[in-house]
């Protein structure tokens, strides 16, 4: 970023004018209905007289995030250039609707698009409203994880050998785990057959601005990427921005955009963009060299407790495993006898920490800049006294979270097909009408369209009893699955 660029990014355009309107002391006769919070005190009293009078319309001097011409356009300018973009949209309604714009804005119904199974909900959501089929590519599986790495280039190269047709390729830039795929050369071989390259990278904000992180999306050459700053960069929770090239055309990704986002875009959110934006591109060096260091150091504290394996750099295979996120504390608990949700409930109930997930073997810590020694230190403690209080003999658990797919329709097709319920575990053979996933990370364990086998239910059983939460079918109890009705 050049001098002229670095001066530009301590802009903040929808922040000042949105403190230009608070000082202007307007009548407001529109709604929010709260009217600058006078009309909830309760409310204003919880969040505070600030954000309750910056909670506004859209109306000429603050722009209209459907159509924008003033300070959102200049914000969505200046987030281009401060991730290296050609054109950067604010998405107020989650990375998930970022996600299912970059499919949308590139396939139609009956596409094509190669993808690896191991996506999150929002980019098969895209598929079943869209009308796209899915091409999934198996993700590589470390053994003694058990868990879902990136997707090997070679694979990548057979699929779009076998259906050259494809429109796109997306690709988890990292995964949850911290996992990423050999980016680069992903985009290489899709640009050479034609075909978008679309990145889920939400949680890949600090890719852009930290040192010795892996590439980011826009930096490898990739047409659309989704950032979810509210993850990684300090934006408030359902903030997100979506990257784009030249290579897709902006105007018609807006509509795309338009069909499913908010006509009511939330100015608290908006301005949470503005605002770290701006403290990502004048200080996000600094930021992430901080959240690098605490992060190897629990790595280095968590591996010394025994047990445990939280694990890095040194798992990098140049295949499915091509690179790391070192923000990333991610710890394999299975050596100690315990899932790693079983970790995740001691931690939160025992210990008051919460981390963001646990599944079948691992646990996820996020760490940012908002975390002190103290809490790091805090997490250690909690480790070591669960492993010398509850560590059991291994034997019995699952040794991995991946189980491959049988598509046997397209998601749409089976979504929207007739259905019926069967008890869970006598649904083996039969096609599954819905979403069954643990939540976090919400990559499905079931989507709609695959075959449900012995070894799928078995599965669902295990993360039942181990406690994980369960989401995605119509019963909320999960004791029934809507499956489609007939032999199709």
């Amino acid at each position: 970023m050049n001098k002229e660029q670095t001066l530009s990014q301590h802009a903040a355009p929808i922040y000042r004018a949105l403190k230009e309107y608070r000082s202007a002391r307007i009548v407001s006769f529109d709604v929010p209905g709260h009217k600058q919070g006078r009309g909830n005190l309760r409310l204003t009293n919880v969040l505070g007289e600030k954000a309750m009078s910056i909670d506004v319309n859209s109306m000429k001097p603050l722009d209209n995030l459907c159509h924008p011409v003033g300070v959102i356009r200049e914000a969505e300018q200046l987030a281009a250039g401060a991730f290296g973009a050609d054109q950067a949209f604010f998405m107020v309604n989650g990375t998930s609707s970022a996600v299912q714009a970059m499919v949308m804005s590139c396939t139609k119904r009956g596409d094509e698009i190669i993808l690896p199974r191991n996506v999150h909900r929002s980019a098969i959501n895209a598929l079943i409203v869209g009308g796209a089929v899915p091409v999934y590519v198996n993700p590589g599986v470390n053994k003694r994880l058990g868990i879902p790495l990136g997707m090997a280039v070679e694979d990548v190269a057979r699929a779009i050998r076998r259906h050259p047709n494809a429109k796109a390729v997306l690709v988890n830039n990292p995964t949850y785990y911290g996992v990423c795929s050999d980016l680069k050369e992903i985009v290489r071989l899709a640009h050479e057959a034609g075909m978008k390259v679309l990145v889920d990278e939400a949680h890949g904000t600090h890719f852009y601005f930290g040192e010795g992180m892996p590439v980011s999306a826009m930096a490898a050459g990739a047409d659309m990427a989704a950032v979810s700053m509210h993850k990684t960069g300090g934006s408030l929770t359902q903030s997100s921005f979506l990257l784009c090239r030249d290579s897709v055309h902006p105007d018609y990704v807006r509509q795309v955009i338009n069909l499913t986002q908010t006509t009511s875009g939330s100015y608290l959110l908006m301005s949470s963009l503005d605002i770290s934006r701006r403290n990502l591109a004048l200080d996000g060096r600094e930021i992430f060299a901080k959240v690098v260091d605490f992060a190897a150091y629990a790595r280095e504290e968590i591996n010394r407790l025994g047990g445990y394996y939280a694990f890095a750099g040194e798992c990098i295979d140049s295949g499915a495993f091509y690179a790391f996120d070192p923000t990333k504390l991610s710890v394999h608990t299975r050596e100690i006898g315990l899932a790693g949700i079983e970790v995740y409930d001691i931690l939160r109930d025992d210990y008051d920490i919460q981390i963001e997930f646990g599944d079948i073997g691992n646990i996820l810590a996020i760490i940012s800049v908002g975390d002190r020694a103290l809490e790091i230190e805090r997490l250690i403690a909690a480790l070591s006294e669960i492993k010398r209080l509850y560590a059991k003999d291994p034997a019995g658990m699952f040794d991995h979270e991946y189980i491959k797919p049988i598509l046997s329709l397209s998601p749409q097709k089976a979504f929207y097909s007739e259905k019926r319920a069967l008890p869970m575990m006598e649904t083996e053979g039969e096609i599954c009408g819905e979403f069954v996933m643990c939540y976090p990370p919400g990559i499905p364990i079931l989507a709609p369209g695959e075959r449900i086998t012995r070894e799928i239910l078995d599965y669902i059983a295990y993360a039942k009893e181990k406690g994980c939460f369960l989401t995605g079918t119509r019963d909320l109890t999960l004791e029934t699955m809507q499956v489609v009705d007939g032999k199709e």
